[in-house]
């Protein structure tokens, strides 16, 4: 669901990534075409490399939460519909998805969230300005198992770095995955970087705002788990 992993440049700042989603057609249904047409018009955010004025985008000063590949938008909507007291810029590449999402904001009203339709990575590059978020979610980025593909991942150093410079001093970055080796991976990586501090010792426990999905419920009742790492900036 997520996006992409860096390639260091100069200085350290990242000067390309390797993606990490495939882009799939995938078939939209009529009413997920109905609600894409009608709604990212009102709520999208078009990609481009010029800094967004997040207050602007949304009529209001209040807390601004990125959520980098939602999926199919159930938990983003969710998310935005019990804490109306904030904004959340949700970020996905996948039209269905979109078109999914467009169709929730629509039906239950949600005046509090926005679409953006790019490369995740290039959107906080480009678009976010250091110290504008309050708060990151990156929720079941794609685990890419098989070992030749982790490069693939998306929790790595250089785009940690770059999401932690883009967060309030307090903010917080918060990554959840059903694959243990990952939440590892996540744990280490965020661990290593000197600008971000561990909310636990350990993995975390799984706060109120993030509900639990069917595919997550399901695989609770198998016995299967579930690794949250909540970081905030120091």
């Amino acid at each position: 669901m997520s996006e992409g992993a860096y390639t260091a440049g100069r200085a350290g700042e990242p000067h390309g990534h390797i993606k990490s989603f495939v882009r799939r057609a995938g078939r939209m249904s009529e009413a997920q075409e109905r609600y894409y047409a009608e709604m990212m018009p009102r709520i999208g955010v078009p990609y481009a490399a010029a800094p967004l004025d997040l207050d602007a985008t949304f009529g209001r000063r209040a807390g601004k939460i990125l959520e980098i590949g939602f999926g199919m938008g159930e938990t983003t909507a969710k998310i935005a519909e019990t804490c109306p007291g904030n904004d959340y810029l949700g970020v996905e590449v996948h039209t269905p998805g979109v078109g999914a999402l467009c169709k929730l904001i629509a039906t239950r009203e949600l005046a509090n969230l926005r679409i953006c339709q790019h490369d995740a990575v290039e959107v906080v590059r480009h678009m976010l300005a250091v110290d504008s978020l309050d708060g990151i979610h990156i929720f079941f980025p794609d685990p890419w198992h098989k070992k030749r593909h982790n490069k693939r991942r998306l929790i790595q150093p250089p785009f940690v770095a770059l999401l932690a410079s883009r967060l309030k001093p307090g903010g917080y970055l918060h990554c959840a995955t059903d694959w243990e080796e990952y939440g590892a991976q996540m744990l280490e990586v965020l661990s290593a970087e000197p600008a971000l501090q561990n909310t636990a010792d350990g993995f975390a426990p799984r706060p109120d705002y993030r509900p639990l999905t069917k595919f997550e419920n399901r695989g609770l009742r198998l016995g299967h788990g579930v690794w949250d790492v909540i970081f905030r900036k120091r």
